[in-house]
């Protein structure tokens, strides 16, 4: 089964920047949409970013756009999401899974354990 192990998430101030891992292990094909999600204390997970390479786009949510960057070294089996101007309200608990860009919410399958993402002063 395929299993996706997310790092590097931390404590930072607002407006500051993170870049997240996903490593992704046990696919036998690397033609597969991957994508990041989160989920804050007391709310539902929402699907920020979904690249699909079917289309040769990344997807992603209005709350995040512009600010965050998702991509993906095929040859490493791993995603990344790059967070910049980090605000407070971006605190939660970040994903990866596997994605559909056309599904509510970029749908989601096979989630990681996750990484918490801490933005305060």
């Amino acid at each position: 089964q395929v299993q996706l192990v997310e790092s590097g998430g931390d404590l930072v101030q607002p407006g500051g920047s993170l870049r997240l891992s996903c490593a992704v292990t046990r696919f036998t094909t690397n033609h597969y949409a991957i994508g990041w999600f989160r989920q804050a204390p007391g709310k539902a997970r929402e699907g920020i970013a979904c690249i699909s390479p079917s289309t040769g786009g990344t997807y992603y949510s209005d709350s995040v756009k512009g600010r965050f960057t998702a991509s993906r070294d095929i040859g490493k089996d791993t995603a990344y999401l790059q967070m910049n101007s980090l605000k407070p309200e971006d605190t939660a608990k970040y994903y990866c899974a596997l994605c559909d860009y056309q599904a509510p919410g970029f749908g989601g399958a096979y989630f990681g354990q996750g990484t918490q993402v801490t933005v305060s002063s």
